[in-house]
């Protein structure tokens, strides 16, 4: 008898173990089909040729409305960097280097991660929900019935401005984040701001900067077409559109991770 159970208990761990396997597969398969998708909408999108003026417009209410969020993100990130690497750099080289240091960390690493992570949830957040409320409320459907693109009006314009805008705002929130370090460098650490901005150019790398560029176009391109697409196909009305915003910050940072690391190994 206990040796029937014990079989018992192999049995039902291997079915778990089998059931779990399963789940992980489907996911990455069906995670695979998604990305697919989305790239056959992007392509879409970029095809339907948009008119600038829509364009500028949503340079506006993604871009130009964002950066007060992304400053207060990058000023901390300054404020984070310059204790975590003052930690290691006075036990080793001496804090005449933290300028360098910083430089490096928040322009290729921390900068445009975490604003691609914060405009994730702003900027994708905000996409999602317009695009879902228009289409529960048969708005798209209305610019169909008159012979107008929904991808041309409505989605090309917003995903082009998140490409073109994150990296713009990557530029002022890099700034921001090194006069916060140099600030908080001479007010805690008393380190001269002459020492702090001088030891940049010790180990300046304009690929730091070209990383940060690029890490910054593909986040917001990233963050442009989740919105776009959860938004686009929402279906379920108020319910829905709340999970087309959620599956939208859900899938763009973890796309924004992934890209992360992609785009640190290509270019390091």
């Amino acid at each position: 008898m206990d040796e029937e159970i014990i079989v018992g208990q192999e049995i039902k761990d291997i079915r778990t173990f089998d059931a779990f396997i399963l789940s992980v597969g489907r996911f990455i398969v069906d995670g695979i089909a998604e990305f697919g998708q989305m790239m056959a909408f992007l392509r879409k999108s970029l095809f339907a040729k948009p008119k600038l003026s829509s364009i500028f417009e949503q340079f506006n209410l993604i871009g130009l409305q964002s950066i007060p969020i992304c400053l207060l993100a990058s000023i901390f990130t300054g404020f984070i960097a310059t204790w975590q690497v003052k930690a290691l750099a006075q036990d080793f080289i001496g804090l005449q280097y933290l300028g360098m240091i910083v430089l490096k960390v928040v322009t290729s690493e921390l900068g445009p991660t975490l604003v691609g992570l914060v405009l994730a949830g702003r900027i994708g957040a905000k996409v999602a929900a317009e695009v879902g409320t228009m289409r529960v409320t048969e708005q798209l459907d209305a610019l169909v019935c008159l012979s107008l693109d929904p991808l041309k009006y409505v989605i090309a314009p917003r995903i082009i401005a998140a490409f073109l805008m994150t990296p713009v705002m990557f530029v002022f929130g890099s700034i921001a984040a090194i006069v916060a370090s140099q600030l908080i460098a001479s007010a805690v650490f008393d380190l001269h701001p002459g020492t702090f901005y001088n030891s940049m150019r010790l180990m300046f790398n304009i690929n730091d900067i070209y990383m940060g560029l690029v890490k910054s176009f593909i986040f917001g391109g990233i963050t442009g077409i989740t919105g776009c697409y959860y938004g686009y196909f929402t279906t379920g009305g108020a319910a829905g559109v709340g999970a087309s915003t959620r599956n939208a910050v859900v899938s763009a940072s973890v796309m924004i991770l992934v890209a992360n690391l992609l785009v640190s190994k290509v270019m390091m």
